[in-house]
């Protein structure tokens, strides 16, 4: 190839295609850094399915081309499983992506069969956590799975993204080969300037738990909780934000959510579109997750200067470093839970001591410019050799 070739293969859009399960969860968490690739010349395109049709319209309003992708998040129908693959392989046919960005498991495992299949020669694997079946004991289930993703992170030609040094060594030992081409990226990045620190509000304190109404979240342990310190002090306001997700296998319903509420005295807000605001009422953040990637939600909560009680568990623990931004505690133990909200309640100068300690750890490791450059330079990678890019 010609010198001039080249250039002209380097120049040309590139074409990048995001896999992921739902369209709702891609404009929460990969939004930003869509955008950030539209700015950067790349023509961008979202595979993915819907739970509310008016969230098509809110991918087309960014410049993002949308395509439906028929794709349960539970279950494992073999006839389902086919289909999905099926219509994602036209979808790959017809946009003839440069490089196939999968996120979360399913959008992993058949992204990068197809992308194999039909000659997608930059793929991008993130991981958004191993999930339920790896804090189960499911063990016919993790084996099949073990097998299905060292599958998809063998090929020289992938480069996988982990949220958290737990799920590093996963990938490792899944395929040792993926060493130099495994990433750990803290999450999808939180925009500094939008969550700032603030004083907190005079009057009875809130504790906020921000999460999707999911048990692995640990809404009981949460309510526990609540319902001890409300029978033995210190006076405090038990807040939950977020949605309800029927189509995930470990949803809460809103009658179970509603019987929690009650005996506990929490109170359910609801999905809210002010996280910003939800953070600068609350005087403690609280997510007793069983397991994470790396939830946005502590990225915010330390962005915004918040202290945080989180469980011991991979992704929490990448967050909160105990004693200094915040406190961990067991995985599943409402006592343990209870003691270290107390201990925060009853201690507002430790309160704006960890606060502080969080807000200067995401300034120097989460925020959303470092996180979207990361990935800016692994398109560019591909984007650089004729060889891997060469459809122009």
């Amino acid at each position: 190839m010609t010198p001039s070739a080249a250039v002209r293969v380097q120049e040309a859009p590139a074409t990048l295609l995001y896999v992921v399960n739902v369209a709702w969860f891609f404009l929460s968490h990969r939004l930003e850094l869509a955008r950030a690739a539209l700015a950067d010349g790349f023509r961008v395109h979202l595979a993915a399915d819907v739970e509310n049709e008016s969230e098509i319209a809110d991918v087309r309003r960014h410049g993002i081309v949308f395509h439906r992708l028929h794709m349960t998040r539970s279950g494992l129908n073999p006839l389902e499983e086919l289909r999905t693959r099926a219509e994602l392989r036209d979808i790959v046919r017809a946009v003839q992506p440069h490089i196939l960005h999968n996120v979360t498991v399913k959008p992993i495992l058949h992204g990068t069969d197809v992308a194999g299949a039909l000659g997608v020669r930059g793929v991008v694997n993130a991981v958004s956590g191993f999930g339920h079946v790896y804090s189960s004991r499911r063990h016919l289930l993790r084996a099949l799975l073990d097998r299905a993703y060292a599958r998809a992170f063998r090929p020289a030609n992938v480069r996988i993204i982990v949220q958290n040094q737990t799920d590093r060594s996963e990938v490792l030992r899944l395929c040792p080969s993926a060493a130099g081409r495994t990433h750990l990226v803290f999450g999808s990045g939180v925009d500094l300037s939008q969550f700032q620190p603030t004083p907190e509000l005079a009057g009875t304190p809130s504790v906020l738990l921000p999460a999707r109404l999911l048990r692995d979240k640990g809404i009981a342990e949460f309510a526990a909780a609540a319902a001890q310190l409300r029978r033995s002090g210190p006076s405090a306001r038990f807040l939950v934000a977020g949605r309800l997700d029927p189509g995930n296998r470990g949803a809460l319903s809103a009658q179970e959510v509603g019987a929690l509420s009650a005996a506990s005295g929490m109170q359910w807000l609801g999905e809210r579109g002010d996280m910003a605001q939800c953070l600068r009422e609350a005087h403690i953040v609280c997510l007793p997750s069983y397991r994470e990637g790396v939830p946005k939600a502590l990225l915010e909560a330390c962005a915004a200067g918040r202290p945080i009680v989180t469980t011991d568990a991979p992704g929490c623990r990448d967050v909160v470093r105990d004693g200094e931004n915040g406190l961990l505690v067991p995985v599943g133990n409402a006592e343990a839970l209870a003691a270290a909200i107390r201990r925060l309640l009853n201690d507002a100068a430790l309160r704006t001591r960890m606060g502080q300690a969080g807000r200067a750890r995401a300034e120097r490791e989460f925020g959303l410019e470092r996180v979207v450059q990361v990935h800016l330079d692994m398109y560019r990678e591909f984007t650089m050799t004729a060889a891997t890019f060469g459809r122009g």
